[in-house]
């Protein structure tokens, strides 16, 4: 039941990105390549939205390479892979393809590479699972259980058309999902051409985030867990109305910084490679203790989710972006439930009205 709403991301404070330190003064343009270190490549594939590009990472093996993420599949990620593959993969298979998590930018041209190479996709279980779920959701209508959910939300009956309308948008822009995949668990290591890369979880922009950390060569591939100008949306969805994942997103930002180095250079799946792991984790941490106690204040009233924005984000909520910042105003909205700080009644209309304990 998740509607799919990558074009944009509300926005809550770029200030923070001061504490971190940009590593390269250049990037690759669209759909070129740069090297980052021994062996590692950074590839800058467009995408068809907004947020318009996502880095991949290729990991250079003697006999092969290991591709991490993937892009959406469309037309020009077809044609950029193609570019790549002849130019700096010199024509080398691919070995293996991993993908951090189930988004369509990260996941969409997984089930074409691994089909061309023949080789396995290798997913947490979780992010495997669910991506086939969504997938097999695309061109369906919307459910009644997701109209419910953004009603109570205190969507407009516009609104509730939009969502809709979006609703099973998720597969146009993956291919066919293999079958079968190669299970990534926390603590996993494997080889990448004689260096280990161990796998670290998070949780709460999705469900098994697999982060990977090279210590020998002090990287860490972040994908969307650790982003050097946005935050990740974190968000509760239909499928599960009561989920906390704003406290998985907190507590996977604890473990990172207990995991990782503090000079690690963090390769993040959209913006530039940074140093400043542990400052950029603490900073995304602040902000959203202090979206919560914005909140708290706020809800000294009544309010539904739809009026609480003012309090999370700097940037105006539009249609376009409706469905995720709801979904995050609502993981904030159940964090302050379970910690017993607010209580939640529904009305004869079925939406939702928080207001602060007392």
């Amino acid at each position: 039941m998740h509607a799919k709403a990558c074009d944009d991301y509300p926005v809550r404070d770029r200030e923070r990105t001061s504490r971190i330190e940009i590593a390269f003064s250049e990037r690759p343009d669209d759909g070129e390549t740069q090297a980052v270190a021994d062996g590692v490549y950074w590839l800058r594939m467009p995408l068809p939205f907004m947020l318009s590009h996502i880095n991949l990472w290729l990991l250079e093996e003697p006999r092969c390479w290991t591709l991490v993420d993937t892009g959406v599949h469309y037309p020009v990620a077809e044609e950029v892979w193609e570019k790549t593959f002849s130019g700096v993969m010199n024509n080398k298979p691919a070995g293996r393809v991993i993908v951090t998590h189930l988004h369509p930018d990260h996941v969409g041209c997984a089930g074409w590479l691994t089909r061309r190479f023949d080789v396995e996709l290798w997913m947490s279980r979780a992010e495997y699972l669910l991506a086939r779920v969504l997938v097999a959701d695309t061109g369906k209508p919307a459910p009644e259980a997701g109209v419910r959910f953004y009603r109570a939300a205190g969507f407009s009956q516009e609104s509730i058309d939009n969502y809709k309308k979006l609703f099973g948008m998720f597969g146009k822009g993956v291919s066919e999902i293999p079958e079968s995949y190669r299970r990534l668990y926390d603590g996993d290591c494997f080889d990448v051409g004689g260096s280990t890369w161990e796998v670290i979880e998070g949780r709460g922009h999705s469900p098994e985030h697999a982060c990977l950390l090279n210590a020998e060569k002090n990287l860490l591939i972040s994908g969307d867990q650790l982003l050097p100008t946005i935050s990740s949306n974190v968000s509760v969805h239909p499928t599960e109305p009561a989920a906390n994942p704003l406290r998985d997103w907190i507590e996977s930002l604890q473990r990172l910084q207990e995991r990782v180095p503090g000079d690690v250079l963090v390769l993040p799946a959209h913006g530039r490679p940074f140093f400043g792991a542990h400052q950029r984790a603490a900073a995304l941490i602040d902000e959203h203790n202090e979206g919560l106690d914005a909140l708290l204040e706020l809800c000294r009233e009544p309010k539904r989710a739809v009026d609480v924005f003012g309090a999370l984000f700097r940037s105006e909520v539009t249609e376009r972006i409706l469905i995720m910042a709801t979904g995050e105003a609502i993981a904030h909205l159940n964090y302050l439930l379970a910690e017993n700080c607010l209580s939640v009644t529904t009305d004869d209309d079925g939406v939702n009205w928080y207001q602060r304990s007392a």
